[in-house]
């Protein structure tokens, strides 16, 4: 087996990863399987929540979106949650069994009238235990800095989709500005969480190149959402074409091997995966989710849902201090030792 350092690159190109996606789909995850098992526990899924601080009449024109101020989807425009609301949301959170609460803001950059209770929000969840993770759209430094200073421990900003088909989704933000702000979280010390949508329209071409845009930054994601686009009455994609569901699948299980220490996060859409689907994405390698019935503005399986799925898969979710550190340095042996038996039992099979 491979050394696990030497897995961790910098380095992709686009013909090695369409190469991966190219591969058979047993192949593929199988592979991405044994990556997956040299750096994490098979049977810990990651589990957050995720509530919409801010709600609508965001200035961004993102096609997908149902609270961007461009398009008529019929949500409601709600203002800044007061802080106290905000923390008993993340109780609950944290009684259905979520370990990050993460606070979402439909704006392109956080209001300075706005922005003292931001940070109040922050301490207040810290003191809670959980961890915590925030989405607010573009950050100058002096901000970052301040969420990084109130104890903020990831900080959410997706790229949506590669540089190339970018301009056909959003043109009210630039690539260049969103890896600007991911270069000022990662100054700070915090962690981020930055992936993408797939089933707008984009190309496989597409896809590779965004997993390319993640993956080849300094350090990697801690965490990669992978969504699936959720078609909303209104947008301008509301009539694109079905994703096929093995072609997200591969998505997942390429992420995996690309950025095998981050947590690849199975996001938006999962209200419309079938159970099978899931499993299947948990055996490409995802291994965290969003607990919780909405994803800001987007119907998400009830939590009980998920753990009655979890105990029919025999997972279970992971615990906070399983992420790094020691127990990551067990997991990642413990996975090596399990991924060479499983490699030796595939090629017997093979021979015989």
């Amino acid at each position: 087996m491979h050394n696990t350092k030497s897995l961790i690159r910098n380095d992709w190109n686009i013909d090695e990863v369409e190469q991966l996606f190219s591969l058979s789909f047993s192949d593929l995850m199988f592979q991405a399987q044994q990556v997956h098992r040299q750096f994490f526990d098979p049977n810990r899924v990651q589990v957050s929540t995720l509530l919409s601080i801010k709600t609508g009449a965001c200035p961004e024109d993102c096609k997908y979106c149902p609270q961007s101020g461009h398009y008529h989807t019929g949500l409601d425009k709600e203002k800044l949650m007061q802080v106290q609301k905000v923390l008993e949301e993340a109780e609950l959170a944290q009684k259905a069994g979520a370990t990050r609460f993460c606070m979402g803001a439909a704006w392109k950059n956080p209001p300075a009238k706005d922005f003292p209770y931001i940070l109040k929000m922050v301490e207040g969840v810290k003191q809670l235990g959980l961890e915590t993770c925030m989405t607010l759209g573009m950050l100058n430094q002096e901000q970052t800095e301040a969420l990084s200073k109130a104890g903020l421990d990831y900080y959410n900003h997706n790229l949506d989709t590669s540089p190339e088909f970018y301009g056909s989704i959003i043109t009210t933000r630039t690539y260049s500005d969103r890896l600007k702000t991911l270069s000022y979280v990662r100054d700070t010390g915090m962690k981020i969480c930055s992936g993408g949508i797939v089933g707008m329209g984009e190309t496989i071409h597409d896809r590779a190149n965004l997993l390319i845009q993640l993956a080849n930054l300094p350090v990697h994601p801690e965490s990669v959402p992978i969504n699936m686009l959720v078609k909303v009455e209104g947008t301008p994609l509301e009539h694109v074409d079905d994703l096929d569901s093995f072609d997200f699948i591969r998505c997942i299980a390429v992420a995996r091997i690309m950025m095998p220490r981050s947590h690849v996060r199975l996001s938006a859409g999962r209200e419309n995966m079938s159970e099978e689907m899931q499993a299947l994405t948990f055996l490409a390698g995802a291994n965290s989710i969003f607990y919780g019935e909405k994803l800001l503005t987007t119907p998400n399986p009830e939590s009980q849902k998920d753990k009655q799925l979890f105990k029919r898969l025999g997972i279970k979710p992971e615990e906070r201090d399983e992420c790094h550190s020691d127990v990551e340095q067990k997991t990642a042996l413990q996975g090596q030792i399990q991924a060479k038996q499983d490699s030796d039992f595939f090629y017997n099979a093979v021979q015989a």
